[in-house]
């Protein structure tokens, strides 16, 4: 039985914590969010633990943790998380924080070639620790939060610290360490989306579905009035209607709310209440002379897309060789620079994005000759 986390719901008890977490050496961090039960979701609870302690911020209670930043942003002590990126994202989003110096427990599996990298799966196989993680779709929103909820969101963090040892001593003996380092800053880094809705964001949609041109229009009307409702019911989009429900709707065009009810997958509560507005989506979208404009997309020339083809094949073969998943060598937007890039020599790599040191080192005379090899 793990001792009780602190919780830290007040500005006090903040400082407070701050001032014990400021000299650790390294802090395990996780977040929680509603992501799964609001329109936009928010950081719902932070977790921090060190080996003395596991803290769960609560900053839906204490207006300003803005003091937080200092210790995430300091290079001199180590943030371990496991799937960082996610975290990362809603630390940005939500409260500007940057974080500097990161250990991910499950891109360091990933370069030591484990295959269960689910924390879960990486708790029980490594440490022998049980987590149960019926909290996944957790409501992180409510408040009080029940005792399983702090519970299992204080194990998210209690054994990282423990699993980051066991992964360096992995990858110290396997001479990954450098790699893992490459590897770990490459999938750590993120661009911040617009939360912006983009009306225009059903081509994503309508491209991989064989759409006829009327169907188009009733796509668009379906697309906007799903956020529409999404905002007005505080639900995310595709949980209120998923996009093969959208699908569904576009292929029947039903234009009765009672033909709407046989379509598996749209909420009874939803028909009830906002079922005319869908009838009347369909049946505009049906009738619209809108002209819609399809995105432009420019080929790809096939020297680039033969060059791009020899490197994947290169990278599936190499990953095959090491035992790890095909990225872990390098991301496939990499591969695509370089195929571009065209190199004739290993200094014409030096500026790609997911190809640093390391990598250049250990593969840029392969990536050369296969570039070559297709000339």
């Amino acid at each position: 039985m793990l001792p009780p986390p602190a919780i830290i719901d007040s500005s006090p008890a903040l400082d407070a914590a701050i001032e014990r977490l400021t000299p650790a050496e390294r802090i395990a961090v996780d977040t929680e969010s509603n992501s799964l039960h609001a329109y936009r979701g928010t950081t719902c609870l932070i977790q921090l633990s060190t080996p003395a302690e596991d803290l769960l911020i609560d900053p839906l209670v204490i207006a300003d943790v803005s003091a937080l930043g200092a210790i995430l942003a300091d290079p001199a002590t180590e943030k371990v998380f496991h799937a960082a990126e996610y975290d990362l994202i809603c630390l940005k989003r939500d409260f500007d924080f940057d974080v500097a110096n990161i250990f991910d427990t499950m891109a360091a599996a990933r370069v030591c070639g484990i295959q269960r990298i689910g924390l879960g799966n990486m708790l029980a196989d490594l440490l022998g620790v049980r987590h149960s993680k019926k909290h996944q779709k957790f409501d992180w929103a409510r408040r009080p939060l029940p005792e399983t909820a702090l519970r299992y969101a204080q194990v998210d963090t209690h054994y990282l610290l423990p699993l980051r040892a066991v992964l360096h001593e992995q990858l110290q003996a396997q001479g990954r360490l450098e790699e893992a380092r490459e590897y770990i800053a490459d999938v750590t880094r993120f661009e911040l989306q617009s939360q912006e809705f983009d009306p225009d964001g059903f081509w994503t949609l309508a491209r991989p579905n064989s759409l006829k041109r009327a169907q188009f229009g009733i796509l668009r009307e379906l697309y906007i009035l799903r956020d529409e409702l999404a905002q007005a019911y505080d639900h995310p989009p595709q949980r209120l209607i998923g996009n093969k429900v959208l699908m569904q709707i576009v292929n029947l065009q039903p234009r009765s709310v009672k033909q709407l009810y046989d379509i598996r997958g749209l909420p009874a509560w939803l028909l009830r209440q906002s079922g005319d507005e869908i009838i009347q989506a369909v049946r505009h979208g049906a009738s619209s002379r809108l002209r819609i404009a399809r995105p432009k997309q420019e080929p790809i020339p096939q020297t680039i897309v033969d060059r791009y083809s020899a490197l994947h094949n290169w990278r599936r073969d190499t990953a095959d060789a090491r035992g790890v998943e095909s990225d872990v060598i390098i991301s496939r937007r990499a591969l695509w620079d370089i195929a571009r890039r065209n190199p004739t020599k290993e200094s014409d790599l030096g500026d790609i994005c997911g190809l640093g040191p390391w990598r250049r080192r250990t593969y840029g005379a392969d990536l050369v000759a296969v570039v070559m090899r297709c000339r």
